[in-house]
């Protein structure tokens, strides 16, 4: 019996709750997924960013209950060393946290320009102006990280922290249309055929239309 539940919302529009579940798997954790309910209207306030407090992903495993995405990589890092959710060397960890960290508490235009919608895709796509940093400072971290480490992932040979965070920016990129070449659309192309990721996305594309007005980033 799972001794973990891991709170999450729609699998279709929850960047977050995707990060969430990723490494708890990454991890090797025996959990749940406990899906909030979207009908409750202070589930809603929350996952529209009307609220101050966005608890999803929540990891409750045994006595402890932990909730932010990094702080939950944190926790399972901790627990299950082996699954080397960030790189053994010094450096390397403290570079994989620091562009994680980016990802976590930056590019808010990209957030708001491009919502993770994996039901969607667009043939074409006009990106405003405010996101086209975001999109070209992610671009730069990825080349470097693949320049500096080899590939096939960010940190080398093994799935890292920050592919788990980067992971629903390939599905964005997919969705609206924004060209990647070279070994940064072989980046994105080997972490969407993940097989976490496909995983998650049949889940997603089989989710019901429960809040049409979702098409926003939480």
């Amino acid at each position: 019996m799972p001794k973990a539940t891991l709170t999450i919302s729609s699998k279709n529009y929850s960047s977050w709750s995707l990060r969430g579940w990723l490494l708890c798997r990454m991890a090797g954790l025996n959990f749940e997924e406990a899906p909030v309910d979207l009908d409750d209207p202070d589930v809603r306030q929350e996952l529209l960013l009307l609220s101050p407090s966005v608890l999803v992903p929540r990891l409750t495993h045994k006595d402890v209950v932990v909730w932010d995405t990094l702080a939950i990589a944190a926790y399972l890092d901790e627990i299950s060393p082996d699954a080397h959710l960030l790189p053994k060397s010094r450096a390397l960890r403290a570079h994989c946290c620091a562009i994680s960290g980016e990802m976590h508490s930056g590019f808010h235009n990209l957030r708001s320009a491009l919502p993770m919608n994996l039901k969607a895709k667009h043939e074409t796509f006009k990106i405003f102006a405010g996101a086209r940093p975001d999109i070209e400072r992610i671009k730069t971290i990825w080349t470097e990280c693949l320049e500096a480490y080899g590939g096939p992932y960010l940190f080398g040979e093994e799935l890292t922290l920050a592919d788990a965070m980067y992971a629903p920016v390939c599905t964005r990129f997919v969705t609206y249309a924004v060209s990647l070449e070279g070994p940064l659309a072989e980046y994105s192309d080997r972490i969407l055929a993940w097989p976490l990721m496909q995983e998650w996305t049949a889940a997603a594309l089989a989710e019901p239309e429960e809040m049409a007005e979702l098409d926003v980033e939480f």
